[in-house]
This record gives structure tokens, C-alpha cells and sequence, in this order.
């Protein structure tokens, strides 16, 4: 039997190429800093370490570090010693094995006829180190989406949309003193309005990841989600464990986030469902002043982790859920420890609780290291 050492199997390409392997009867070693999806995990530190390659017969390079740092910054730093340096590393330890460097399409020059890259298409001119994220929907033409056009146009944001002819559904909030707040939720778009296939496959072929928020219209893309083999996140709200529309979402995506309010009496229930009955991961409960609680598939137990303390007074959680799940995946695919994906979370909700919500205010990077870094010192 042969022995294949995959890096980076916890990761898209890694986790795909691991499971690959061993179905086609290989032994799989997956070395970095999360165990992959099969096989035995070997501790990796690709930034710091040789590694061990004991036993493989070849390797399959798909480890990096991923994001767009500012040029000579000590991001930047970080991304060369694991993509650069690292993997010098690595080739030293083969020591003669075969090695599949697994690179990234991103590294090619975006514009036409990005779908037939040859070798020699540009490597010059990409937007940033991963490409640039896309924002697809249905859009009223009214008041409201001319709005939502003008906003992300002065953001800068990638955005397509089709016009509905329900219009723009809006977004109503009561919020107490203490911030807390109730959802009002617009029901103007049918129940099955769809997002059609043609005009969202083609942004998908395109993807790594794909975010569904439970908006309904973009259910029917799982099936072409899966089939590509891209990962998949959804934002859950406050479920209560039972209602079809969320459950639905609650299964057939890869990483999921959810708040335990509505939940709180069958918490681990609920939880073991979704990774039992789909195929999730880990799911996340976000449990306001009270953190948060996780689930990793083969796990035992759920975990709790402590919230931060919000370094500004709190005036409004209007926003909180999407920042910690922002933050949070953000630093998964940097490749970064759970722990550390749930800080990031913790402290970008925490820093979004300070202003209110009428006003979109989000930690930048810089930011929520330095605040991470203060808030793991007693976290």
C-alpha cells in the first residue's frame, strides 16, 4: 500500500485530496496543524518546523497561508514563512520523494477567458492574494436597493443582483437599553422565489467558499455546492431546532453558526443533530454575554468558551453575530487553531456591540489582532 503525506488536509483543496486518497485505497498522513478529514494526523507548524515524513512514500503540497496582507508588513511576514519558507522546508525533508505542489489559480492575472488559463497566462496584475469576494442577491428597484448600489459601490464591493420585482425587503429593529434587540423579520419575497442556476453557477465554479444566508432563495444551490466540491457556512440566527427552512441549511452546510437563544434547554441536542444528520464540521452556538459554545465533528463533548469583555460600552448588538462569524471564518482559512478562530469571533462581535446599530462600523484586520492579542491575556 502506498504511503501519501497530504499538508493542509484540514483545508479545501487538502481535505479533498486526503479523501481522494484514501478511497482509492492509499494510506493517508495529514500533516498540519488541524487532523484532516481521514488518516492519521501528523503536528505541522509550516512557519516554524521541519516535518516528519516518516514512512511516506510521496507528498501532496496543498498547506498555505492565505489573505492579502499589506506589502512589508508583519502579515506579509507571517504568509512567507509558511508559503515560501515552509515550504523550502519541506522539499528538504522529502529528501527525494516525489512532491505535488499544489499552487493556487489565484496567482493568475484576472480578465477573460480566466476559465481556459494556459501556462503561460499572466501571473501579473491579480486583485490580491485569493482573489476577491463576490456578493450575489435579489435586489428591489427602488429607493432602498439604489441605496444598497450606492453603498457598496463607494465599499468598493464585487456585487451582481437581479431585480425583484417585490422590491427590497427592508430591515426593522427594536433595541432596549442594555442593547439587546428584536428582529423584524420582511416576508415580501415569495416562498419560491429562486436564485436562477444560470446566473449563479458561474460565480460559483469560481469559488473556495460560499456563504448561504437563510434568505430562501438560494436554497437549490446545494446540490451544485457539493458537486463542486466547495465549502459551504450559514448563519442560522436564532433556530429552534425544529423549523424545515433552517434545518435544511443547518445540514447540508459545511460550517455552521447559530445562536443558542432559542435553544438553551437542548442545546447539546440540537448541536449533535446537525453534525449526526449533516454534514457539518463544527457548528457554533453564539450565546451573547455568556460566549459561546462548539461541536467538532468526531468530538465527545460540546465545548463553552468565555466571551470577551467589549472594550468600548455596549449600545447595540445589532451586528454582533455577523462580525464573530466574519471574524471568525476569516481566521479558519488563515488556517489558525479553533481557539483562535473563536477569538477572533468573540473580540469582532464584542468591538461591534460599541456603536449602533444604524451605523456599520467592523474591527479591521490590525484591529482585531491588537484586540485579540489584549483579550487573550485573560481570556
Amino acid at each position: 500500500m502506498i504511503t501519501i503525506a497530504v499538508t493542509g488536509a484540514s483545508g479545501f483543496c487538502g481535505s479533498h485530496v486526503a479523501t481522494t486518497a484514501a478511497a482509492r485505497g492509499a494510506d493517508v498522513l495529514c500533516l498540519g496543524r488541524r487532523p484532516g478529514p481521514v488518516g492519521r494526523h501528523i503536528p505541522w507548524d509550516a512557519a516554524r518546523e521541519v516535518p516528519d515524513l516518516s514512512g511516506a512514500d510521496l507528498v501532496v503540497h496543498c498547506a498555505a497561508a492565505v489573505g492579502d496582507p499589506v506589502p512589508g508588513s508583519p502579515a506579509e511576514a507571517a504568509m512567507r514563512a509558511v508559503n515560501v519558507d515552509g515550504t523550502a522546508r519541506l522539499l528538504e525533508a522529502a529528501a527525494g520523494r516525489p512532491v505535488v505542489w499544489v499552487s493556487s489559480a489565484s496567482v493568475y492575472a484576472p480578465g477573460p477567458g480566466r476559465s481556459r488559463v494556459a501556462e503561460d497566462h499572466p501571473v501579473r496584475g491579480h486583485l490580491n492574494a485569493y482573489g476577491r469576494t463576490k456578493f450575489i442577491d435579489f435586489l428591489g428597484d427602488d429607493p432602498q436597493g439604489r441605496m444598497v448600489l450606492e453603498h457598496y459601490a463607494r465599499q468598493g464591493l464585487d456585487f451582481s443582483h437581479l431585480i425583484s420585482p417585490h422590491g427590497t425587503p427592508r430591515s426593522a429593529n427594536l433595541v432596549d437599553p442594555r442593547g439587546r434587540r428584536f428582529s423584524f423579520y420582511d416576508g415580501r419575497h415569495p416562498a419560491d422565489l429562486r436564485l436562477p442556476r444560470d446566473f449563479y453557477l458561474p460565480f460559483l465554479e469560481r469559488s473556495a467558499h460560499v456563504h448561504l444566508s437563510i434568505t430562501g432563495h438560494n436554497q437549490d444551490m446545494y446540490e451544485d455546492v457539493h458537486r463542486l466540491g466547495v465549502t459551504s457556512s450559514t448563519d442560522l440566527h436564532d433556530w429552534d431546532g425544529h423549523n424545515p427552512h433552517h434545518r435544511h441549511y443547518a445540514l447540508n452546510s459545511d460550517y455552521v453558526f447559530l445562536s443558542a437563544a432559542a435553544i438553551h434547554d437542548r442545546l447539546d441536542g440540537v448541536l449533535r443533530t446537525i453534525v449526526d444528520e449533516g454534514r457539518a464540521r463544527f457548528v457554533v452556538a453564539t450565546d451573547g454575554a455568556d460566549g459561546c459554545h462548539v461541536l467538532e465533528r468526531g468530538a465527545t463533548r460540546v465545548r463553552h468558551f468565555p466571551a470577551v469583555r467589549p472594550e468600548r460600552p455596549v449600545v447595540d448588538s445589532n451586528g454582533a453575530g455577523d462580525a464573530f462569524v466574519t471574524a471568525f471564518l476569516h481566521s479558519w482559512f488563515e488556517g489558525r487553531p479553533l481557539e483562535e478562530c473563536v477569538l477572533s469571533g468573540s473580540v469582532a462581535g464584542a468591538f461591534v456591540c460599541g456603536s449602533a446599530g444604524t451605523h456599520t462600523e467592523f474591527i479591521d484586520l490590525p484591529g482585531l489582532r491588537a484586540a485579540g492579542a489584549r483579550a487573550a491575556a485573560e481570556w
